[in-house]
């Protein structure tokens, strides 16, 4: 078995790696073993691309829910396949994104994974939209990713792709600054069984089993993964080292099957179980005076049925219907001060510096508290599209979503949100070197109850049949989710000693700054790209790549905190970014070498109302509340991966991530590993061994962000039937 904690074998590490630039040197050597110079492209067996994708230009679904090649697609999309994933030993689905230029990815609170394009977020993620195989995948009431526990094992990933800008025009309010789209493998293509552990560093364990059969009328796999980590080492206390509360134990099972009708009918259902334990560390995210930590028990589950109706080879259409449960237990108990206790008996406002209620001293009150809450989303899907000719396509649609949120903490009580849409694109090929795409999005949202349209264009001027450039003018909004708009946040005292406080016993302890009447209004970004696809045939091999110059303006962007004691969202800052990225790759037979950066230049300014009458203060907390979207903005980030055959069965990886400027600290990592295949008649085994090598000393994103070595070591062996 090669699950174990491997920390005491990685500390010879260090002695053998070289400085900074051992990247460029490691791949450099797998570049120099490469076996391309003897090899031709033709001599690799013909691969069919996932859904019957042209292999020549690549093609991609998300950005207008046509199948255009990049050649025709409005805005630079970025495609990573699952073989590259595992082929690079990425440990975690967050990892991914660290491929895509202009994408960052960190940890907040307790170990809380985050990822965005274009920085404006640092808690939550509310600004890209994220969808598994066409199902929004977000939690509906804070329009928030949890990375940690979504449904999606690595071992399952056909593609992933990311559309870089406003994509609202295609998929609505949360694809404000661009689109996630993780499509997972087909049940037809995975039959069989497998197993696959994964241990390491940290006590990181991952296992992974399916099973699955393939018949003339129905396709099936079922899967379970368990994801288990310990996070960071330590974290800081008062300047001292303290235990970091702040793993996760996470198990997933997910059933996708395919009923195949006739030619013009098929039907894909799917669902999924998620449950399990995410630390949360009491210094961290303990609130109202925690003393122990406030761990989250998981309880999800989704249902997701897509009917598919070919009714000729120029049309076809799909409707889609989806249930998703979020279910999050949160209890801790707390030790309210005497002080405190006197302030509510006398209505004072306890979050007032003023009114002293946080004094030490007296008897203090005891009592159980929760932050449990349960949202899920009902949503409907109407997609029609239609092949005019090879140079007039039209995909047109309607969709309807139902947010309901159950919370007495966040929301003392339940409610629901409603949304609705219309959505088209147009692609049309008026001569054969201009593409011109027009769409856009209609939507209505009872969360500020009034209607949205977010257009797109675009034209792209082909220059010979494997080059591309394109202008990209962009509109969108994201209005503000249930928990921004509508809170009713309070804590509610239970299981109260001592009996001298027994009349707090169901008191609710609140917050009246965070119950404002106020409300919030919509986002807005308008975005203008130039940007440039091409790729080049070589003899052996091929060689493609992208550039894109943007300039976005986005306005009453909501910041502020969100916290219990510290509630101060508001539309108050506005920002203007500019900047280019750049990604590249190169392809021979059995070697994959692949670039990406980006360049950031942001300028922010508050635009809300004054702060306080002392100028000293207002200017101090304005740009406290500018800062705020900053947290996730790099100015250099970039990722460089190399993926080689070597002899005797073996195949190696190399993979360099960066980002500077971030949080004033510099993320820099390599990863490599190694990897050795065994064929056999019955079976196919993979054994490999993966470091993680940090290059910077310094704590990432926060000085609790803490671990103990620099070299993380991770093992793994896999089987398949």
């Amino acid at each position: 078995m090669l699950v174990t904690n491997f920390n005491n074998y990685a500390r010879w590490c260090p002695a053998f790696w070289p400085p900074r630039y051992v990247a460029t040197g490691v791949l450099g050597f797998m570049l120099i073993s490469s076996p391309a110079a003897s090899q031709s492209l033709s001599d690799e067996p013909e691969q069919i691309g996932f859904y019957r994708f042209n292999d020549e230009i690549p093609e991609v679904l998300t950005t207008t829910r046509l199948r255009q090649p990049k050649t025709r697609v409005p805005g630079a999309t970025t495609v990573i396949d699952g073989e590259m994933i595992r082929d690079l030993g990425i440990m975690s689905l967050v990892e991914i994104f660290r491929l895509v230029p202009g994408m960052v990815v960190g940890d907040v609170g307790s170990s809380t994974p985050v990822t965005t394009y274009h920085g404006t977020v640092h808690y939550e993620q509310r600004r890209m939209q994220v969808l598994v195989d066409g199902r929004t995948s977000h939690r509906s009431t804070l329009s928030d990713m949890d990375w940690q526990t979504m449904p999606v094992p690595l071992e399952l990933i056909e593609r992933v792709e990311i559309s870089r800008g406003p994509n609202s025009a295609a998929y609505g309010i949360n694809a404000f600054l661009g689109t996630i789209n993780i499509i997972t493998r087909n049940p037809a293509d995975t039959a069989g069984a497998e197993v696959r552990v994964v241990g390491g560093s940290r006590d990181y364990l991952r296992t992974f089993a399916s099973v699955g059969d393939v018949s003339e009328s129905y396709d099936w796999r079922l899967a379970y993964e368990k994801r288990k980590f310990g996070g960071f080492d330590y974290q800081l206390e008062d300047d001292e080292r303290t235990p970091f509360n702040d793993g996760h134990d996470i198990n997933v099972f997910n059933y996708d099957s395919r009923l195949k009708v006739n030619s013009g009918f098929n039907a894909d259902i799917r669902f999924g179980v998620v449950d399990g334990i995410n630390e949360e560390d009491v210094y961290k995210n303990g609130e109202l005076g925690a003393t122990d930590n406030p761990n989250i028990g998981v309880r999800d589950y989704y249902v997701q049925t897509q009917l598919n109706f070919t009714t000729s080879r120029t049309h076809f259409f799909h409707v889609q219907v989806s249930f998703e449960n979020y279910n999050r237990r949160q209890r801790w108990p707390v030790e309210i001060p005497e002080s405190l206790v006197n302030c509510l008996a006398n209505g004072a406002e306890v979050f007032d510096d003023a009114n002293n209620c946080f004094q030490s001293g007296g008897t203090p009150l005891i009592a159980n508290v929760n932050q449990d809450s349960e949202d899920s989303r009902l949503e409907f899907e109407l997609q029609d599209t239609v092949l005019f000719s090879d140079d007039l396509k039209l995909v047109t649609g309607l969709g309807y979503r139902k947010d309901t949120y159950r919370s007495e903490t966040l929301f003392n009580g339940r409610g629901n949100n409603y949304q609705s849409r219309v959505f088209g694109n147009l692609e049309y090929t008026p001569v054969n070197w201009l593409t011109l795409n027009g769409g856009g999005n209609w939507e209505r949202t009872t969360t500020t109850d009034e209607g949205y349209f977010s257009p797109r264009l675009a034209a792209n001027f082909t220059l010979g049949n494997n080059h591309a450039l394109r202008f990209v003018y962009s509109k969108a909004v994201r209005t503000p989710d249930g928990f921004e708009q509508n809170p009713d946040y309070g804590f509610t005292l239970r299981d109260v000693q001592p009996a001298i406080y027994s009349l707090y016993e169901g008191y609710r302890v609140e917050n009246t700054l965070v119950n404002r009447d106020g409300k919030l209004e919509e986002e807005s970004i308008i975005s203008r790209e130039i940007s440039y696809f091409g790729q080049f045939p070589m003899e052996r091999g091929q060689f493609s790549l992208e550039v894109r110059v943007f300039k976005d303006k986005m306005r009453d962007m909501i910041s502020g905190i969100i916290a219990f004691e510290d509630w101060t969202i508001d539309n108050n800052v506005d920002i203007d970014q500019k900047g280019f990225e750049v990604e590249a790759a190169m392809e021979y037979p059995g070697t994959t070498f692949r670039v990406s950066y980006g360049y950031l230049d942001q300028d922010d300014w508050y635009n809300g109302t004054e702060i306080s009458a002392d100028d000293s203060i207002n200017k101090k907390e304005k740009q406290y509340k500018v800062d705020l979207l900053g947290r996730l903005s790099a100015r250099h980030s970039g990722s460089i991966a190399l993926i080689q055959n070597l002899p005797f069965g073996l195949k190696g990886s190399a993979a360099f991530y960066w980002a500077d400027q971030l949080k004033e600290s510099r993320f820099e990592r390599l990863d490599l590993r190694l990897a050795k295949s065994f064929f056999q008649p019955r079976y196919t085994a993979e054994l490999a061994m993966t470091v993680q090598h940090y290059m910077n000393t310094d704590p990432d994103m926060s000085i609790d962000n803490n671990i103990e070595d620099q070299n993380q070591l991770f093992l793994e062996a896999g089987i398949r039937f």
